[in-house]
């Protein structure tokens, strides 16, 4: 019952919901969505083929790398403005004890952890959402219902869970169309699905009966992997901690270094390097601007899901736009984006007409 049309509706959810959990204004939000979605269109046209955008550079066919474009608007926009301050960053003195979440907390947020797991498994079967978009919908979820929603964005233990809980909750769910259907819930089930046709299995209902061990297998090093991921964590957060006493003159420069080696290494090319560059300036101006950066990138990765599908259901209808709001699931998404959108202004609004 998912088909472009209903795809097309949750990439505008995920847009809404993440302009209304940014800090700030709400406008501005939606301004970084529509610009990180302008800067997903340069390349090639998904439907036609054609070029477009690429202002005559050959390093544009394929349009902006999408790690060189996180890579400099989230790491070498902060490096760039860390270069600008002296010292160290706040010394952490963590001790085993501290790292370990006491068992009360689990009995106290169990709600949360629960709402949060079902949230991201849920995102996560739908193909191609990623964990991106079940941790802003579980951290939403989670503001909205809280008893004290102006302490999000401060660090408050609720939208730490909420958020991690459903990031990791989405890694199972995309497991679940690959392994039943044969379809890539994220990129990396692409390179699963890759890796098993190497080895001459299909994953699909199939898989189940003639290979019941390998499916068994992926559940098994699932829940083994958490486990030891647990243990890693607890024995090394300690000196983890510490990398923040290093001086920013010695770690600016080694972390830029790796970020201009890895982001050459995706396609060997300095076109990339360039590009995460331009966006590392691009994040400082954002952050100069109080435009927040996480609707940009959420703009930028869901643009292409959401073109391909609009174009795709348009085709399929012969350009009928009211199909999108006469399929039951559309129709209900499109209505959550639209309340998600006026809720932030209504809420304005009211602490205006309030103030007079």
């Amino acid at each position: 019952m998912i088909g472009p049309h209903e795809f097309f509706s949750l990439v505008l959810v995920a847009l809404v919901l993440i302009a209304s959990m940014s800090e700030g204004s709400t406008v501005k939000a939606l301004i970084g969505a529509a610009l990180g979605m302008l800067l997903a269109l340069p390349g090639l046209d998904p439907v036609t083929g054609q070029l477009r955008l690429d202002f005559g550079l050959p390093g544009m066919v394929g349009g902006f790398n999408m790690m060189a474009v996180l890579a400099g608007i989230f790491a070498v926009s902060q490096l760039l403005l860390d270069a600008g301050t002296r010292g160290p960053a706040e010394r952490i003195r963590l001790q085993a004890k501290r790292a370990a979440l006491p068992l009360r907390d689990f009995f106290r947020h169990w709600g949360n952890l629960l709402r949060s797991s079902v949230i991201g498994t849920a995102i996560g079967i739908l193909p191609g959402i990623g964990g991106s978009v079940g941790s802003i919908v579980s951290y939403t979820t989670a503001r909205n219902l809280s008893k004290h929603p102006e302490k999000f964005g401060t660090g408050i233990d609720d939208g730490v869970i909420a958020s991690e809980t459903a990031n990791n909750a989405t890694i199972g769910g995309a497991l679940i169309p690959m392994i039943t259907m044969g379809i890539p819930g994220s990129i990396i089930d692409v390179i699963l699905i890759a890796a098993l046709t190497l080895h001459d299995l299909r994953p699909g209902p199939l898989l189940f009966q003639s290979n019941p061990e390998i499916v068994y297998g992926f559940m098994s090093a699932m829940f083994i992997a958490n486990v030891i991921m647990l243990l890693l964590m607890l024995a090394s957060i300690r000196w983890l901690a510490r990398i923040v006493d290093v001086p920013k003159a010695y770690l600016v420069p080694i972390l830029l270094l790796f970020c201009v080696l890895g982001t050459f290494a995706l396609n060997n090319r300095m076109f990339d390097v360039g590009v995460m560059f331009a966006f590392g300036l691009v994040g400082i101006l954002l952050r100069g601007l109080r435009i927040p950066i996480a609707p940009v990138v959420i703009g930028f990765i869901l643009t292409p899901i959401a073109e391909k599908s609009l174009r795709a259901a348009l085709i399929a209808e012969q350009g009928d736009w009211t199909t999108f709001l006469t399929r039951p699931i559309s129709a209900v998404m499109l209505a959550i984006a639209l309340l998600m959108l006026i809720l932030p202004f209504w809420q304005m609004w009211k602490r205006a007409f309030a103030t007079r």
